[in-house]
């Protein structure tokens, strides 16, 4: 194998000669598409003999919820020549520029469901709301406060402010010059020299201006994974077989062409009294001819009751509130007189118009019918919809140009929910992660995994694959879907990991991508700093074990706990201690107990493992309480040789009545005594209280762990 090639970061810029002198590259201006002539936003660029050379460490390519996470990564690991490029005026992806600034998460968000950076930005957002002087009722007060009140999401916002808090995110990077932002700016080309991203050229797609970013690794972050076919990658799109992947409910033919609906969401304030009714958007009739406008059941402000083809009866709560970003109730007249939603409803999603892999004008009126069908279901709600105080149509429904950043009142850019997919060395499939081939609490645990995530298959788009809409168990991101053989220093950062279509639908949301970007900057760091490519990094337990390690000091969850924060003192050893095995999940809930006294039988399990005892001959002493014990399941039997071993090297010692006590309490003397074994011999600090919990033995066990002796071992 190849060393990674290093690339002289400390070289100033400077113009020459580009590889690519005379070459023509055909993109389509998403931001700049125009209804009136789709076309103007296909653009030709020829690069004339020069290009601007840039060099940097860490090249993230895309400025999404992914692309931010790296980059804020990448620079808490200590890389100092970041570049983020994106095609669009603003970071953020599908918070931002996509409109859904109602986050698709999980139930744990505000907890333990998400990176530490995740919740830190999300708290500033409803911080800025706070300053705002939301509510003079107390809700301002309020820890986890939602200044839309929507029911999708615990928070809804205007996208600009998460734009801004993005930016204040990013700020100490951008200030020292250890992150440098270029907006507006599209890969056009990747060269790859011995399995190694050399370069990527990019085109500034207002000025035409070239640049060649020289860099000594890659991260493709982008929204379709564009980098993918231009450094010539494999990669999946649209629904793969059951052939191909196992999954029960994956189609019997392939269809690249099946990919997930895009949505221009669009953001509308309610001003009583008021007609705002827009034009008759082109392609209405045909839309409206083909069922595509319509409520689904629910109404606009009220609740509705409606009987599934079950027969059960189901309450669904007010259209309304789905998605709506400002509550007027949370604020003064004079700061926000009205309520303020957006709108990104099935209504709205384009079905079977695929933009992978299609030429630019091809894409370019996919995009323009996109935005029709989103004025037309805008039009549909002035005009048509059944109001619930009987009529039709709501006019007072104002369309907000000026919160979505754009002319036509549409996103900047289409929201996507589904990328072209890495080809990696593992591929999740369905039975990985679907509650019907999970029976614990969580999904499939991955030993090298990066993140974790959960939200159910939610798949928009044809419903020939008859497995969407399955709940999920929590699950994790694992390294070896970010992992290919071909590059040496390459990594996707977003919703191109190697999923398939059906568990794309649940790897694409907000927390799980930016999780992805999270473990992708870590990763990219650390083979940095290794000079080792990302495949060997997967298969050296050592190098794995860091990465994760990194990654859980920066408040990145790599296992499943609902009581265990990531502020609490014990997240780093407990996600730790879980992720290596030296403290077992418990099968049933997703409890790590951190309160609960510790029993000698748990801790004999942990340092049984963490020296790796093994059978000694038949020589050792089983105790009467362990005869006697009637529980044979394989953990139970795990936990008792653990025991008979622990005993057999002296590391604990029978009671004076000859017993072992399994289920007693740890003391703090027992781990005095512990931490003086020939064995172990470490200074760390023993808890001083009478009792020992869990959460007690796992920083006293972490410490230990990090000891190069033991560190990687598990």
């Amino acid at each position: 194998m190849k060393q990674m090639v290093p690339i002289n970061d400390t070289m100033d810029d400077s113009v020459k000669e580009s590889v690519h002198q005379g070459v023509s590259f055909s993109v389509v201006d998403v931001e700049g598409l125009n209804l009136s002539s789709p076309e103007s936003a296909c653009k030709t660029f020829i690069l004339h003999g020069k290009a601007k050379i840039i060099n940097c460490a860490v090249l993230i390519v895309g400025g999404g919820m992914g692309g931010v996470a790296a980059a804020n990564a990448a620079m808490k690991a200590g890389l100092s020549n970041v570049c983020v490029i994106e095609e669009t005026s603003w970071l953020g992806g599908q918070m931002t520029t996509q409109g859904v600034s109602a986050p698709d998460e999980n139930q744990l968000v505000e907890s333990s469901g998400a990176t530490r950076a995740y919740k830190e930005l999300r708290e500033c957002i409803r911080q800025h709301y706070r300053d705002l002087g939301a509510t003079d009722g107390g809700a301002r007060f309020e820890p986890w406060l939602d200044p839309g009140n929507c029911w999708v999401s615990r928070l809804g916002f205007e996208p600009s402010v998460a734009v801004a808090k993005i930016g204040e995110l990013l700020s100490p990077g951008v200030s020292t010059e250890k992150l440098r932002l270029f907006m507006r700016y599209k890969a056009v080309a990747v060269k790859c020299e011995r399995h190694h991203v050399r370069s990527i050229l990019a085109v500034h797609l207002d000025s035409g201006k070239f640049v060649e970013f020289r860099c000594k690794f890659c991260l493709d972050a982008t929204e379709l994974g564009d980098l993918l076919p231009l450094a010539g990658l494999p990669y999946s799109t649209g629904a793969e077989s059951c052939l191909q992947t196992g999954e029960p409910h994956a189609p019997v033919a392939a269809d690249p062409e099946n990919v997930q609906d895009f949505t221009y969401p669009f953001v509308v304030e309610f001003c009583a009294g008021e007609d705002h009714t827009v034009d008759k958007p082109a392609h209405y009739d045909e839309f409206k001819a083909a069922g595509k406008f319509s409520f689904n059941g629910y109404k606009m402000f009220e609740n509705a009751r409606v009987t599934r083809s079950t027969g059960s009866e189901v309450e669904l709560l007010p259209f309304w509130e789905y998605r709506r970003l400002i509550a007027r109730e949370n604020f003064s007249a004079q700061i926000f007189p009205h309520d303020i939603a957006m709108i990104n409803w099935d209504s709205n999603d384009l079905r079977g118009e695929n933009l992978i892999d299609k030429r630019a004008l091809v894409v370019a009126h996919r995009l323009t019918l996109g935005k029709y069908l989103s004025l037309g279901f805008l039009y549909w709600l002035q005009t048509e919809a059944p109001r619930d105080d009987g009529g039709v149509g709501y006019p007072e429904l104002k369309l907000r140009p000026d919160i979505a950043g754009t002319g036509d009142g549409l996103s900047k850019y289409p929201y996507i929910r589904e990328s072209r997919r890495l080809q990696a060395k593992y591929t999740i499939v369905e039975n990985d992660i679907v509650c019907a081939s999970n029976v614990k609490a969580r999904a499939r645990n991955f030993e090298d995994s990066l993140g974790i995530g959960h939200y159910p298959v939610d798949i928009h788009g044809a419903q020939d694959v008859s497995g969407a809409a399955q709940p999920t168990r929590p699950f994790q991101i694992p390294a070896s879907a970010l992992i290919q053989n071909k590059l040496t220093n390459f990594l996707p950062a977003g919703k191109n990991i190697s999923t398939t279509h059906i568990t794309n639908g649940a790897y694409r949301l907000h927390p799980i991508e930016w999780a992805i970007g999270e473990a992708a900057g870590t990763l990219a760091a650390e083979c940095l700093r290794r000079n080792r490519a990302p495949w060997r990094v997967l298969l050296n337990r050592r190098l794995l074990r860091s990465v994760q390690n990194n990654l859980i000091c920066n408040g990145a969850p790599v296992v499943w706990f609902n009581d265990l924060p990531v502020e609490d003192k014990a997240f780093v050893a407990a996600q730790y201690l879980a992720l290596t095995g030296l403290m077992p999940l418990c099968d049933e809930n997703l409890n790590f107990r951190p309160d609960q006294s510790l029993t000698r039988s748990e801790c004999a399990y942990a340092i049984a493992r963490l020296l790796r005892l093994t059978h000694s001959g038949g020589n050792e002493v089983v105790p009467v309480d362990l005869l006697t014990a009637t529980d044979d399941s394989d953990g139970e039997m795990q936990t008792r040789q653990a025991i008979v071993r622990c005993l057999g090297e002296g590391v604990f010692s029978l009671g004076l009545d000859g017993l072992f006590h399994p289920t007693a309490p740890i003391s703090p003397l027992d781990l005095v005594a512990l931490s003086r074994h020939r064995l172990i011999n470490t200074k760390a600090t023993v808890p001083g209280s009478d009792q020992v919990t869990r959460s007690d033995f796992a920083i006293w066990l972490y410490k230990i762990v990090q000891n190069p002796r033991f560190f990687g071992r598990h």
